[in-house]
């Protein structure tokens, strides 16, 4: 049975890129405290509530690469069977399809394939991520005053990447034996944005089904 890890890799064969919190540090530190939330018997619920004494911001930041980091992964599981002759649009069934706009090479929403989407998005997102200024690294330097916005716009970004997986490609999670893996990766990232209101309602849609039968822990 393939290892979701063997996955970890670019169309290229090139790792992909992981946002690491320096050792010793207040973030590296909540960082090694919200993927204690994982752990076996852990409550996911209760696990992404904002810890005593830290500051939202702080919180956010972490699983923002948290999530970042096993998203890729997540993708990666299925990247090989989703290619532009299987996925010629981003979408997420019939009913829904995603545009991208990045204000820069594409300044109006424009169609793109599946891998070409995804391939776009995570480069969007470690770009921020990795920029220190958007980013800090320490405690020393202070978020930008957007950087809730900045985070709810990758998080509902993200997001796609679940509704594609899910509705195009969950043959192959079930292949591997991903899906407790996603599922998992799934819960603890919507009980995240519900628990802080980072997602508008709207978004869940395509999941909705998935979401009531997974999410709904007493």
């Amino acid at each position: 049975m393939a290892s979701i890890l063997s996955h970890l890799m670019k169309s290229d064969g090139t790792a992909v890129k992981r946002r690491k919190f320096t050792e010793g540090t207040l973030r590296h530190n909540l960082y090694k405290k919200a993927r204690e939330t994982l752990h076996e018997g852990m409550n996911l619920k209760q696990g992404v509530k904002l810890p005593p004494d830290e500051t939202f911001n702080d919180w956010l930041a972490v699983h923002v690469v948290d999530f970042f980091n096993r998203i890729q992964v997540l993708y990666g599981v299925v990247a090989d069977v989703c290619t532009e002759a299987s996925c010629p649009i981003m979408s997420g069934g019939s009913q829904y399809e995603y545009f991208w706009l990045d204000g820069q090479e594409f300044k109006k929403p424009t169609a793109l394939s599946a891998p070409e989407y995804h391939l776009r998005l995570f480069q969007w997102v470690e770009k921020q991520i990795f920029d220190e200024s958007i980013f800090p690294p320490d405690t020393d330097s202070d978020f930008p005053k957007n950087f809730k916005k900045t985070c709810q716009k990758i998080l509902n970004r993200m997001f796609r990447v679940f509704v594609h997986v899910y509705i195009h490609h969950f043959d192959r999670l079930m292949e591997i034996n991903a899906e407790p893996h996603g599922n998992t990766l799934f819960k603890h990232f919507y009980y995240f944005v519900t628990e802080f209101q980072l997602m508008d309602e709207k978004a869940f849609a395509p999941l909705a089904l998935l979401i009531d039968k997974i999410c709904n822990d007493p």
